[in-house]
């Protein structure tokens, strides 16, 4: 497993409307966790201003956006995004839009978005796909290595696969992550504990809910800190 502090581990996901909220959660948060996702709804509602905000208090960002247009908008999207200090960036998975992100990327990874965690079998039937979801997922992430993209988005559920088969050098970043004792399905239907998550071989855990909706965020934390230094040492 790679060196990764367990401070780092997980990512919390600051999926929130309001700057002023999303700073309140990493100040809870900040004496146990140092890297912070923000993803579309927060972005829009505070642009840069959060980004900058948490690289100068010394944490990590991952921003999730999940570009997705054509090549050369991506490209200077993302040469936007990385003069800001951001560490980690999503990008959609398909091969033009992989190129073109690498061109501007610098020193940030970049992670392709490989299947939503909240798409399960039924979806696929339903629009008509053959195959299962980990194959999709597995072939999108051989892929993304190929070109040169850093890692991917993906659920626990294919992380086993993806490590045995693709090798330490991808970055599995995984979300759906849910407490050991209320692993049920909402909105994301692939869904793992944090400990089995990181066994499976994920790097990283997205974990928003379960830790920002909490009465007391910092103990869901350590519980899920311990599970992880229980596999991870």
């Amino acid at each position: 497993m790679k060196d990764i502090p367990l401070n780092e581990r997980i990512i919390v996901a600051l999926d929130v409307d309001h700057p002023d909220k999303a700073k309140e959660l990493v100040k809870k948060c900040e004496s146990h966790i140092s890297y912070y996702k923000i993803g579309l709804q927060l972005f829009m509602g505070s642009w840069f201003e959060t980004v900058d905000w948490i690289v100068d208090r010394g944490h990590k960002v991952m921003l999730d956006l999940k570009f997705f247009d054509i090549p050369e908008t991506v490209k200077l999207a993302v040469e936007q995004v990385n003069s800001r200090g951001v560490s980690l960036a999503t990008i959609h998975g398909n091969d033009p839009i992989i190129r073109a992100a690498l061109e501007a990327r610098g020193d940030m990874k970049l992670l392709a978005v490989t299947v939503l965690t909240s798409f399960g079998e039924e979806d696929m039937r339903a629009m008509g796909m053959t195959g299962s979801i980990a194959d999709l997922v597995y072939f999108r992430a051989k892929r993304a290595l190929e070109l040169g993209c850093d890692g991917v988005v993906s659920s626990g559920l294919e992380a086993e696969r993806m490590r045995s088969e693709l090798g330490e050098k991808l970055l599995i970043v995984t979300p759906g992550i849910r407490p050991g004792d209320n692993v049920v399905e909402d909105d994301q239907k692939r869904v793992m504990t944090a400990g089995k998550a990181i066994a499976a071989g994920a790097d990283h855990l997205v974990v928003g809910r379960p830790i920002t909706k909490a009465a007391d965020p910092i103990k869901v934390i350590e519980s899920m800190q311990q599970e992880i230094a229980a596999v991870a040492g």
